[in-house]
């Protein structure tokens, strides 16, 4: 199936796999690859070495084009923005708008750049900065979010921009991806049903947490990081919401520990980076902590594979996926259920 996105980053499917922090690994971006789809790594969570050795790891699994995610905001967004141009990868993705001076540079490289956004003036200001495409998530989508549905901000952004309008929250099979078509959209991207997939590393007993959930399981809560987050409620996130404001720094410093000897950020780099993702807005001192060491929270449960002591950042969708299919089975039966639906839709002459 063509379309203003297969042609523009050159892969066979109009689907985009998320750059998912600890999920979107070198194994599950070049199986999505091979499938015909557009994998995207994950960098926010690694160091810059890590960064570039992931890079290299999936252009040794698959030949066809793959992208990297980029934290926009973050201090060294500057020197990644440099490893995937040295490493020639073909399309860059941020999850926040990337800086006009950024854009360009990567541009200048042969870089496809593909922000993601929330909002339809979002995505008129990266238009105009001369982003390649878009990537527009509703409020079904999983990770940090927004209130306006897909469903009323998709058509609002294709009819504000002239470049390629991807889809995100709230696709998981062909049928989706038909309905994206018709509002306009050039593809749709997804993160939790590649998230359950055989090809991604999150443990077992985490993916059996996401299929026996239902839809009234994955919430919305600001208790994280200060930012509505979308995830599947579990006890911590109770427990989150309902302590106090000294409970809840205590548990935010505990945690600020372990992510600092990962990353190897000072207290004062912490702080400078849990500011940043909330771009100074009045935060409490444990919120600003959260904001900087969601990572771990996140690792917690994606590799670690404790579900008590993580969060599980979940689309909506994650209460209607029930099998765990390689990427390949995945993409091949979206395809094929998208054409059947397209047949459907048809009138008979």
């Amino acid at each position: 199936m063509e379309t203003a996105l297969t042609r523009l980053v050159g892969v066979r499917h109009p689907i985009v796999q998320t750059g998912m922090g600890w999920v979107a690994g070198p194994r599950l971006v070049s199986a999505t690859a091979n499938a015909g789809a557009l994998g995207i790594l994950a960098s926010a969570t690694m160091t810059l070495d890590q960064l570039r050795d992931a890079v290299r790891e999936v252009r040794s699994r698959t030949d066809a084009p793959f992208g990297v995610n980029l934290r926009a905001d973050a201090t060294d967004a500057g020197d990644r923005v440099r490893v995937i141009v040295d490493e020639g990868v073909r399309v860059a993705s941020f999850a926040l708008a990337p800086s006009a001076e950024l854009i360009a540079e990567l541009k200048g490289a042969g870089v496809v750049v593909v922000p993601s956004v929330g909002a339809r003036r979002h995505a008129e200001k990266v238009a105009a900065w001369g982003a390649d495409a878009v990537i527009v998530q509703g409020g079904e989508g999983g990770g940090h979010t927004g209130e306006v549905a897909t469903t009323v901000l998709l058509p609002q952004v294709v009819d504000a921009v002239d470049i390629p309008v991807v889809a995100a929250g709230g696709f998981f099979d062909g049928r989706g991806l038909v309905a994206a078509l018709a509002y306009g959209a050039a593809g749709v991207a997804m993160g939790t049903r590649f998230l359950l997939t055989s090809d991604s590393t999150v443990p077992d007993a985490v993916k059996a947490r996401y299929l026996a959930a239902t839809v009234k399981d994955v919430t919305v809560t600001r208790a994280v990081d200060g930012l509505p987050h979308r995830m599947l409620r579990t006890d911590l996130v109770t427990a989150l919401e309902n302590s106090g404001r000294g409970r809840a720094f205590w548990h935010a410093l505990r945690r600020a520990a372990g992510f600092r000897k990962l990353s190897g950020l000072s207290w004062t780099g912490m702080a400078r980076e849990g500011l940043a993702m909330h771009h100074g807005k009045d935060l409490a001192w444990s919120q600003v902590l959260l904001a900087a060491n969601t990572p771990m929270l996140l690792k917690s449960a994606m590799v670690d594979g404790r579900t008590d002591l993580g969060v599980m950042a979940s689309g909506q969708v994650a209460g209607v996926i029930d099998d765990l299919p390689s990427c390949a089975e995945l993409v091949e039966r979206i395809m094929k259920e998208a054409g059947e639906t397209r047949e459907r839709l048809t009138p008979s002459r």
